[in-house]
């Protein structure tokens, strides 16, 4: 693999270690992210004054010249294919995909192509600068293949780090539309009753639990409290339909695998068509035979990410995107309205 050397010295007032110093001191257009720089100083791939250090804890001084050796990034072994894709935003840094349910995220043994990676690939070419030393897409967060809505990919580096930080101290905007058997409603007592289930004022169901691999079923996840990763999902009713279906607005405080989709579950109002929490549960004898029927053979769980916000890795300006429902949950709502 050829490789390129990155040179530098280090400015006024540097920070003590290595790491930060470089960090600070590295050209932006390298978008090389602290990370990387301390994969990189371990590698032995830094020189300071013409020799190795592995240490990212070293101490420099201005005037330092520094050596970084870089592999050009590689082409992945996933292929690109031209899939069609919902783009929503995109620019050098970064893009914002409108993704239809039916569409895996990422490349995996079930699913080894077809997925938005494949299609990224093909779609942003050289523009991917490289992610970890390869070229591809930076993924920075899922959704499930049969989830829809939105989801922003990092094209470079830096780009990646940034906005997983944001992800990780859950400062991204993130906002789910839902359609879920029964009302959550705070006046309910078995609701009240549910451990983990509080209100807040204006309605709003907050489910406070941690989550982890269910004990029996490695595929699924389940609530837990005394094991497992903390999870906080807030869901406020948009609109009932008797008390048989509500549409809810789902906010996510943490971000787990399948968090909605267990948390109302727990709740007692599993969302419509969700194959894996819902059961077998069907419409009541409250909804007229079509609105049954819309519920009953919906395909999947109706759940679509409706709202992004984060701040651009760039400049730090604020983006908030909006996806409107995809046709097959307006057509869902048109039945129960109807």
């Amino acid at each position: 693999m050829s490789t390129e050397t990155l040179t530098l010295c280090i400015g006024e007032h540097p920070p003590a270690r290595l790491d930060k110093a470089l960090a600070r001191d590295v050209p932006e257009q390298a978008s090389l992210s602290r990370t990387r720089l301390s994969r990189l100083i371990a590698e032995g791939r830094v020189r300071c004054n013409g020799a190795v250090v592995t240490d990212a804890k070293a101490r420099v001084a201005e005037g330092d010249e520094i050596e970084i050796t870089l592999e050009q990034a590689a082409e992945v072994e996933t292929v690109a294919q031209e899939i069609p894709l919902d783009v929503v935003y995109e620019d050098a840094q970064l893009i914002v995909i409108n993704k239809p349910a039916g569409m895996v995220v990422h490349p995996a043994p079930g699913s080894p192509d077809g997925t938005l990676v494949n299609a990224l690939l093909h779609h942003c070419g050289d523009s991917l600068s490289g992610i970890g030393g390869e070229k591809r897409p930076g993924i920075v967060h899922r959704i499930d293949k049969e989830t829809s809505g939105l989801l922003v990919v990092a094209k470079s580096d830096k780009a990646h780090h940034a906005l997983a930080a944001q992800f990780e101290k859950h400062t991204a905007e993130r906002a789910y539309l839902a359609v879920c058997h029964g009302v959550p409603d705070g006046s309910d007592p078995r609701l009240r009753g549910v451990k983990g289930a509080s209100f807040e004022p204006g309605g709003v169901l907050k489910l406070t639990t941690q989550l982890g691999r269910h004990r029996t079923d490695r595929q699924k996840q389940a609530v837990s409290f005394d094991g497992g990763r903390h999870a906080v999902t807030r869901a406020r009713v948009l609109e009932p339909f008797g008390d048989a279906a509500a549409l809810i607005e789902c906010r996510l405080e943490t971000g787990r695998t399948h968090q909605i989709r267990v948390h109302m579950a727990h709740a007692g109002h599993a969302l419509v068509g969700d194959p894996v929490y819902g059961g077998r549960r069907k419409a009541g004898k409250a909804l007229s035979e079509g609105a049954a029927a819309a519920v009953n053979g919906f395909a999947r769980q109706a759940l679509h990410a409706a709202v992004l916000g984060f701040a651009h890795p760039d400049d730090g300006r604020m983006l908030r995107f909006e996806a409107p429902l995809p046709e097959d949950m307006q057509e869902l709502l048109a039945a129960l309205r109807a």
